[in-house]
């Protein structure tokens, strides 16, 4: 009964998380078709090992570094412990590995357990340093509502499932010893746990075990369920879009390409390829809609940590406009959601995104730098500007004044060109 019951709730889970993945690669592919840029596979493998693995952006705060990079190994490693559990649930069975590697299975789940005990001690000061000792970009009116309810949750699920896997090999070491499951031998962290244990009767101890048995496993399924609807997809998500990440100069600005055709033949560039440039020329310019945008600006938003350090490195941000890089992103994911839900036409620009955000910006891609997995709010930014600017004419009137000035005096101000140097005589004695 036990493994029909398990192998019913395991398969509606999966079906669950099956569910979300094609529902998330849905919302991506409502973008426009996207080349990357050029670079070799084993380039991207190794930028993917560096950026997603390696996380070696967040190094440069060593300490919340150290303690996420103990999480994410802890989050991957401890997770080998669920193939245990599911041949164990689905066949009856009690730690089925350790007949085959009785000597290195202590010394496995003892590995196991020092990470699961680093996950909890990183956990609770990451709750600290958003409660107790709080850091300015996670107060941020960004993560107001949902944003930090996420958070919040994520890190009482990683602490209640560390919890869980001790307990059940704490009360599983106690009910070896009582002769009720096979001697596997000591496990480095349970063994100080067991003396609290220790004295309660056996049927209290076997439900305890079973409980946080059970406990850990519909957790891992449920956390593997919750995260496609939370920020923590990035666990997932930073593998792929790191690999798609443009290999290049990290403040190369990408040229429109058949704009830059249309002025290269009209200044008689005799590099042109012969081609008609209407054929080339898109149908608008920039983006107005989420189907406006490239898939990999979807994959952008849906890999958003909602960390906030591309927000509180940019200089917009800092002095007190309304522009934050995060919030980019994550209106964008919103956007792309309500449009699968049915809620609207998925008009990014006035419905979601103001001007005043987009004009904010200064392009200097101090979020692209700051971003542990090199997102690109930047890009959609970029967009979004074309738009207003090409396809309604509504570049701010200063703008306008200094392009103007810029193609007559060869300077953003309006004076004379002979006059440009006249600063460096004017007090000259």
């Amino acid at each position: 009964m036990s493994q029909i019951l398990f192998l019913s709730l395991s398969t509606l889970f999966l079906i669950g998380i099956a569910y979300r993945i094609l529902h998330i690669r849905k919302a991506i592919r409502l973008g426009k078709n996207w080349n990357p840029p050029p670079g070799t596979k084993k380039q991207r493998l190794y930028q993917t090992l560096l950026l997603a693995l390696g996380q070696k952006k967040m190094f440069q705060k060593p300490l919340p570094a150290l303690l996420h990079l103990l999480m994410y190994l802890g989050f991957w490693l401890i997770n080998l412990e669920i193939l245990e559990i599911f041949i164990d649930g689905s066949t009856g069975s009690h730690r089925i590995f350790f007949p085959y590697m009785k000597t290195f299975y202590p010394v496995l789940i003892s590995f196991l357990e020092v990470l699961a005990l680093s996950v909890l001690i990183a956990s609770i000061i990451f709750l600290a340093r958003r409660n107790i000792f709080p850091v300015r970009r996670l107060q941020h009116p960004d993560l107001k509502g949902f944003p930090k309810t996420d958070a919040h949750l994520i890190l009482l699920a990683e602490i209640g499932l560390m919890i869980a896997f001790l307990c059940m090999n704490t009360t599983d070491q106690l009910l070896q010893e009582r002769g009720l499951y096979v001697n596997t031998g000591d496990f480095l962290i349970s063994q100080w746990m067991m003396p609290w244990l220790d004295p309660l009767p056996t049927q209290s101890l076997y439900q305890i075990e079973r409980l946080a048995w059970w406990g850990h496993w519909i957790g891992i399924l449920g956390f593997a369920l919750y995260i496609s609807y939370s920020k923590h997809l990035h666990i997932f998500m930073a593998f792929p879009n790191t690999y798609y990440t443009p290999i290049q100069v990290p403040a190369k600005w990408e040229n429109m390409e058949a704009i830059q055709q249309e002025l290269s033949k009209t200044l008689g560039d005799q590099d042109v390829p012969a081609q008609d440039s209407q054929e080339s020329m898109p149908s608008t310019f920039g983006a107005q809609k989420i189907q406006d945008l490239n898939w990999k600006n979807l994959m952008d938003a849906y890999s958003c940590t909602e960390c906030g350090r591309c927000t509180e490195e940019c200089p917009a941000s800092l002095t007190g406009k309304r522009l934050s890089p995060r919030l980019i992103m994550m209106k964008t994911r919103d956007c792309a959601e309500d449009v699968l839900a049915q809620k609207g036409k998925g008009i990014l620009l006035d419905q979601y995104i103001s001007r005043e955000e987009i004009n904010a910006c200064t392009t200097c891609m101090a979020c692209v730098q700051a971003c542990p997995v090199s997102i690109n709010p930047m890009n959609i930014i970029v967009q979004l500007r074309q738009y207003a600017m090409m396809e309604e004419s509504k570049a701010p009137t200063a703008w306008n004044e200094a392009a103007s000035n810029i193609e007559i005096n060869q300077s953003p101000w309006k004076f004379p060109h002979d006059t440009r140097t006249d600063w460096a005589t004017e007090n000259t004695p």
